[in-house]
């Protein structure tokens, strides 16, 4: 007899259908699995026999079981489609009477005792579950959570093999499982996060990061030892904007593929929050690996990667990110497949002046040679040194600062600021996707960035002076925007050309000495 089962696989970060087809012929026994399957679902053979005996139920060795797994051209990973080919034997060998079966999606790894364990990827395979038109999914009940997020797909969790058998043969009933969006969103805020407030002085670096996280621009910080720079990059969390809910779902389907989605959660409700080691690959950075698999890039999609002490890092890795910089996507081809991994994300990055780190220490000497000083800045090209936006130097703190009472601006009123800046871009940008004014392209720059006459003067000046790049010129139209969004004006004037100017000070103050 031939049995049909619907379930679902993951490819990149996206799901897709996979129809599971076992034919139960009375011979002599065999099991085969047929549909480019790797290793683990090779091995499942094992598992699903366990489990199909533990559950009380027949693995009749008079059938030549084949099992095939359509589309049989893409190549299917890991241990999720246990419990369909389960439920396929059971169904073939007529064990169980099912009606209704297309109408499921069915998804799980097997233990040998029958239950059911979590998966990767389950948000995603719900959302091709109602991309494909199917709006029922049986799903480990751990997975329950993320998939019943997507909106018109009902969600049913269960537990052990026997429990599938007897929810589909109508003979037990599992209840759906359903979540409120709107309440995960009103908990969703980084409440712990530290403040802006806690730190004395640096305000000028304060109000750069405050205008970053409006526009999703990107930050480089330079200065001394001890200035305050790792200290600044982990508070920028509390001044994150509120998560859109398809931002939300975008990121929590990488976190969920990557099987680094809590279990407690349904949806990621705070930005991501990324900062690697300078030892990382490039693999590790931008994705990639034998079976590929979205690296740090991707995970700080619609959120912040913080790479500190940049020139640490290897050249041939910070390279690699000019691409995402650009096109906020990271393409991963190899001979059989391509894959495309979402990286929208803000940099934030900061390093010393120099090796030894005091070149602008007004109370240190610094110790370093010009050669040294070049060689060490010459880390970080200058087509990379481009694509961020926002370069800003970090001094050391006075003492009347450490122990002023007056801490400046705290993060309360910077992401209230920020999240009416951030309003502002959604409605500019609903018609064409786009979120924030850093991933506006050059129609969108001469359609939005419309400047006063004093402030084109200005521009002007500053871009025959001192020699900046057409991407430069391009960075400073976009982060004036965002200026003019936080003052809530709609036209560009020569104050914000003149600030987003001093934000390219690093261009001619270091790597053109």
């Amino acid at each position: 007899m031939l049995a049909s089962v619907k379930s679902g696989g993951i490819q990149g970060i996206d799901g897709y259908i996979i129809d599971v087809e076992v034919d139960a012929f009375p011979s002599l026994p065999l099991f085969n699995i047929v549909g480019l399957p790797d290793s683990a679902i090779k091995e499942s053979k094992e598992r699903v026999r366990t489990a199909i005996v533990n559950s009380e139920f027949a693995f009749l060795d008079s059938y030549r079981l084949t099992v095939n797994l359509a589309p049989a051209d893409i190549k299917k990973e890991g241990a999720s489609l246990d419990l369909p080919i389960a439920i396929g034997i059971l169904i073939a060998t007529r064990q169980i009477q099912v009606k209704f079966l297309d109408e499921y999606i069915i998804i799980g790894e097997l233990s040998l005792d029958g239950s059911i364990r979590p998966i990767k990827g389950g948000i995603s395979i719900a959302l091709a579950a109602r991309t494909a038109g199917i709006k029922k999914i049986l799903i480990p009940e751990a997975n329950a959570k993320e998939a019943a997020v997507v909106e018109g797909i009902e969600v049913y969790p269960v537990n052990t093999l026997s429990e599938v058998a007897g929810f589909l043969a109508q003979e037990a009933e599992v209840n759906r499982y359903e979540v409120d969006v709107k309440e995960i969103f009103s908990q969703g805020h980084c409440q712990d996060c530290a403040d802006f407030g806690e730190v004395g002085g640096q305000e000028h670096a304060k109000r750069a990061l405050e205008v970053a996280a409006a526009g999703g621009h990107n930050v480089i910080m330079i200065g001394p030892p001890g200035s305050g720079k790792t200290m600044l990059a982990k508070r920028v969390p509390s001044i994150l904007p509120d998560f859109i809910l398809t931002e939300a779902i975008e990121t929590t389907k990488i976190y969920s593929i990557m099987g680094m989605l809590p279990r407690e959660m349904a949806l990621l409700t705070t930005r991501p929050f990324r900062a690697p080691h300078h030892t990382i690959s490039d693999a590790g950075l931008v994705g990639g690996g034998h079976i590929p698999k979205p690296g740090e890039v991707s995970l700080s999609h619609n959120g912040v990667l913080f790479l500190d002490e940049l020139p640490e890092f290897p050249r041939k890795v910070l390279e690699s990110m000019r691409q995402p910089l650009e096109d906020e996507v990271v393409t991963i081809s190899r001979a059989s497949e391509r894959l495309s991994f979402p990286a929208s994300f803000m940099l934030i990055s900061a390093m010393n002046p120099c090796p030894c780190g005091y070149l602008t220490d007004p109370t240190k000497e610094c110790t370093c040679t010009p050669i040294q000083i070049q060689k060490y800045l010459a880390k970080i090209s200058g087509p990379l040194l481009d694509r961020i936006d926002i370069h800003i130097e970090v001094p050391r703190v006075k003492y009347d600062d450490l122990v002023s009472q007056n801490r400046g601006r705290c993060s309360g009123d910077m992401r209230q600021r920020i999240n009416c800046a951030r309003e502002i871009q959604l409605e500019r940008f609903k018609s064409n996707g786009n979120h924030t004014n850093s991933q506006m392209n050059a129609r969108q720059i001469k359609k939005y960035c419309q400047v006063n006459g004093k402030g084109q003067e200005l521009l002007r000046n500053a871009i025959d002076k001192l020699g900046f790049s057409a991407r430069a010129y391009d960075r400073i139209l976009k982060v004036s925007r965002t200026l003019a969004d936080l003052d809530g004006g709609c036209t560009i004037s020569e104050s914000h050309i003149s600030e987003a100017i001093q934000y390219r000070s690093l261009d001619r103050e270091w790597w053109k000495m």
